[in-house]
């Protein structure tokens, strides 16, 4: 049986203004139905598999539970990163929480790429899983159709063959265009997929070899980790103290027992607005159209709308990414696409909220939407799923007036406890101890009106809490 690890704790800077720290690209809808995070479980399941072993941030704990509840993964084990340190500290993690399992075999997987074809990479791992029994470490190479110069190579001994596992020479670095042409044109170099196979057993000794600085501060964080709800929290303070280093820095470029196998799976990382342009269907003249988009005379361009009120044109365009949310617009060549993250950087310099917030916040109960910001005054749109319920609260600074506009509330007040319907409305005072929960079937909404001195979403004391969060105040 296989273990899938699957690391979702990215927050996936270069396909902004899509993807932004507070929702990453691996639980947004990119290129299908579904995020890159679902289709990952799904491509990750059935009978050669056991439930999976996912790490995330503290900050998507929720949004991750949510969407497996969504795909019916039964029983994944939820890790919790109180901050991110790369993928080797979390990959020591994972393994060291199925310690007690040495023999188990580990398949370690990004959350965020797509594969079109599955059962191709459903033989490699069949291939990996026999390496991995037999002590090796296992990486896994896609055949280049492409000199693309954001990924790094692995060189094989010899030329590659498909579905068998090689020894690996060494590894490559992100080279120039012109070093990555001469890359494909050996036969021997394989894009870098960050995918990773071996056994629990394997994989700790290795760490113990390679890398004894992490053993340590990782222990210390399964071993002091606590269960809350449905996760299982890492120490804070131990993991902070893990060297923030990637596996293959940390072990695949120093080990003597690896391989690679190679594979054709129709795999992209999706890391670039032109990765995402390639990846999706184009009419004739090279155009990818998505939402409330149109073109007139344009060529190899992606013109897309995540939002219905918004509408983008693109005239006479030319090898373009035009990409528009509510709140942001992004204008780039599709061969600059690699630095979107400058742009993002470039915005937290100038403290614009959109680097990293959407308009729309996720929250454990639902989400909410500023329409309107004043100086002392705030209006939002809330949707609180059925079930939800925020916390008990008060406010310092604010008072709040909602309005349901569709469906029902039940409504706390200090003492008092009353059904809210369509059209119904009820004023908070300053102070007073409340809560709003969803008890019907059907997705609350209402319109919330707050007036006061300040308005900052850290003015709260949460009394009590069903999702456990931490109470904060201005």
């Amino acid at each position: 049986m296989i273990i899938p690890v699957i690391l979702a704790g990215g927050t996936g800077t270069r396909l902004w203004p899509a993807s932004r720290k507070s929702y990453p690209k691996q639980f947004t809808e990119l290129s299908g139905e579904e995020s890159l995070f679902q289709s990952t479980l799904r491509r990750l399941s059935g009978p050669q598999f056991a439930a999976p072993t996912v790490l995330t941030g503290a900050d998507y704990r929720f949004i991750a539970a949510e969407q497996i509840d969504q795909v019916g993964t039964e029983k994944a084990c939820i890790l919790i990163e109180a901050e991110g340190r790369n993928t080797a500290p979390a990959i020591l993690t994972a393994a060291l929480h199925h310690k007690d399992t040495p023999d188990a075999v580990l398949f370690v997987a990004p959350s965020d790429h797509r594969v079109t074809n599955n059962d191709a990479l459903l033989s490699a791992i069949e291939v990996g899983h026999d390496a991995a029994q037999a002590g090796k470490l296992v990486t896994f190479g896609i055949e280049p159709n492409a000199p693309e110069t954001g990924f790094g190579y692995l060189e094989l001994n010899d030329t590659a063959v498909l579905n068998q596992a090689q020894p690996l020479q060494s590894f490559v670095e992100k080279p120039t265009a012109a070093v990555a042409q001469s890359l494909i044109d050996s036969g021997r170099h394989l894009w870098n997929a960050g995918m990773y196979m071996f056994r629990v057993g394997t994989i700790l000794d290795a760490f113990e070899a390679l890398a004894p600085q992490l053993m340590l501060p990782a222990r210390a964080a399964v071993s002091k980790g606590h269960v809350d709800l449905c996760f299982f929290r890492l120490d804070a303070d131990a993991y902070a103290r893990c060297e923030d280093i990637s596996v293959d820095y940390a072990i695949m470029e120093k080990a003597d027992n690896l391989v690679v196998v190679p594979v054709e799976c129709g795999w992209s990382d999706l890391g670039s607005w032109r990765a995402i342009h390639q990846s999706q269907d184009q009419d004739a003249d090279g155009n990818t159209l998505k939402g409330a988009a149109t073109q007139l005379d344009c060529k190899n361009s992606l013109l897309r709308s995540d939002n219905p009120d918004t509408q983008i044109v693109g005239l006479g365009l030319q090898n373009i990414a035009a990409i528009a949310t509510g709140d942001a617009i992004l204008v780039a060549n599709l061969d600059d696409s690699e630095r979107v993250k400058d742009v993002v950087a470039e915005l937290k310099l100038q403290n614009a909220p959109q680097a990293t917030e959407f308009q729309r916040c996720h929250r454990p109960w639902g989400h909410y939407e500023t329409l309107s910001l004043g100086d002392r005054f705030q209006v939002k749109r809330i949707m609180v799923k059925p079930g939800g319920q925020l916390s008990l609260q008060s406010h310092f600074h604010r008072t709040e007036h909602w309005v349901v506009v569709e469906g029902s509330a039940t409504v706390t007040v200090n003492q008092d406890v009353k059904l809210l319907g369509e059209n119904e409305s009820v004023y908070i005072p300053l102070g007073a101890v409340h809560r709003l929960e969803n008890k019907g079937k059907l997705p609350l909404t209402l319109i919330e009106v707050q007036s006061g001195p300040y308005l900052g979403e850290d003015d709260i004391i949460r009394y009590e809490d069903v999702y456990a969060r931490a109470s904060k105040a201005a």
